[in-house]
C-alpha cells in the first residue's frame, strides 16, 4: 500500500507512520512542522530501507500545493490527521481553525479525489464533537447527536459532512475515528490537550502539577498504540462510517495524578486552579461500534500506558 499521512510528524501521526513502515508499506508524510517535529520521524528514517520508502513534504495542508502533492504522489490512502487541535486556540481564533481544519480538509480530499486515491481515514475528535453529553448517555455512541460547542468540534464536525459529501458525489471512501483522550510516547508535554504528558514532565522534574477545577471531572484515555491499530484497520474497513476511539471507561483527573505520582515515585498533592471556561465535566465513549467494524478493541490499561509515558519521559536526552 502507498500511504500517505498528513500530521506525520506529529504525536500520533509519527507513530502511525512507524507502524506503517514495519508492516512494508511506503509513506508520504504531510507536515508543516508547526506542531510536529522532525526528532518524531527519526526512528522511521533510520529503518526505512530504501530511499521510495518514506518520503517526507513540509507543507501547510491548506495550501494548493499540497493538491498537487497528492494528486502527483497518488497514494492508496490518505490518513488525515494534521489539524489546528487546541480548543483554546480554536475559542481565541475561530477563523485560523477553520482555515486549518476545514479549508486543510478540503485540499486534502480535492488531492486525494485528483489522485484516484481509494479511501481518507480521519482523525475526528470525540471529546468535542457531541458536545456536553447528559451524564445518562455515557459512554456515548455515535448515533448521539453532535452538538459541539467549540469552534474546533464544529470544524471536525464539518470536515464529516464534507467526508460523505466527497463519498457521494466522487466515490472516495471515507472513514472517520472519533479519538478519545489519546497519550503516549512523543506527546508534547507543552500542549493543550496532554494533560498525561504535562503530568509526566513536571512529576519528573519535581514541579508542581496543577489541576484545573476540582478534578472530578473525567476523560477516556486511549494509549497511541492502541490508536494507531485502528487507523490501519481503518484502511480496510469501516466505510461510509464515524466510530468512536476510547476505552468506554471515565478516568477522573484526580485518579490521572495518583496513579502517575505513585508511579513516579513522587509524595505530595497537585495544586489547584479555577476551573477553565467551556471544559466538558465528563467524557467517555462507547467504542462497540469500532469493536463491529474493525474487529479493534483497546488493550493498553491505564496502569501500563502512563508507566510508558513515564518511562520515556526519563529515557529522552535532557
Amino acid at each position: 500500500m502507498k500511504a500517505l499521512v498528513t500530521g506525520g510528524a506529529g504525536f500520533i501521526g509519527s507513530n502511525l507512520v512507524d507502524r506503517l513502515l514495519a508492516e512494508g508499506h511506503a509513506v508520504d508524510v504531510v507536515d508543516d512542522l508547526s506542531t510536529g517535529s522532525l526528532a518524531n520521524l527519526a526512528e522511521a528514517r533510520s529503518h526505512a530501507g530504501g530511499a521510495n520508502r518514506l518520503s517526507f513534504h513540509r507543507l501547510d495542508i491548506r495550501s494548493d500545493r499540497v493538491v498537487d502533492l497528492i494528486a502527483r504522489r497518488r497514494p492508496d490512502v490518505v490518513f488525515h490527521l494534521a489539524a489546528q487541535a487546541d480548543v483554546r486556540v480554536s475559542v481565541d481564533r475561530p477563523v485560523f481553525d477553520a482555515e486549518v481544519n476545514v479549508i486543510g480538509t478540503l485540499q486534502v480530499l480535492e488531492g486525494a479525489r485528483r489522485a484516484g486515491t481509494r479511501k481518507v481515514v480521519f482523525a475526528s475528535s470525540g471529546g468535542t464533537l457531541y458536545g456536553e453529553v447528559d451524564p445518562d448517555d455515557l459512554p456515548v455512541q455515535e448515533s448521539h447527536p453532535q452538538r459541539p460547542v467549540s469552534p474546533y468540534g464544529v470544524a471536525k464536525k464539518t470536515a464529516g459532512d464534507y467526508l460523505y459529501s466527497y463519498r457521494e458525489l466522487h466515490e472516495l471512501e471515507f472513514t472517520a475515528l472519533a479519538l478519545a483522550n489519546v497519550y503516549g510516547p512523543r506527546q508534547d508535554p507543552h500542549g493543550e490537550a496532554g494533560v498525561v504528558a504535562i503530568f509526566a514532565g513536571r512529576l519528573l522534574a519535581g514541579e508542581p502539577c496543577t489541576i484545573f477545577g476540582e478534578g472530578e471531572q473525567t476523560r477516556d484515555f486511549v494509549y497511541v498504540d492502541d490508536v494507531v491499530d485502528a487507523f490501519v484497520r481503518a484502511a480496510e474497513r469501516g466505510g461510509g462510517l464515524l466510530m468512536n476511539i476510547g476505552t468506554g471507561m471515565e478516568a477522573s483527573v484526580n485518579r490521572l495524578y495518583r496513579t502517575m505520582a505513585a508511579a513516579a515515585g513522587v509524595p505530595g498533592h497537585p495544586r489547584y486552579a479555577p476551573p477553565r471556561p467551556g471544559e466538558l465535566q465528563r467524557s467517555c465513549l462507547d467504542p462497540g461500534r469500532a469493536a463491529m467494524q474493525l474487529g479493534w478493541k483497546p488493550w493498553t490499561t491505564l496502569d501500563e500506558g502512563t508507566a510508558g509515558v513515564l518511562n520515556w519521559f526519563r529515557a529522552r536526552p535532557t
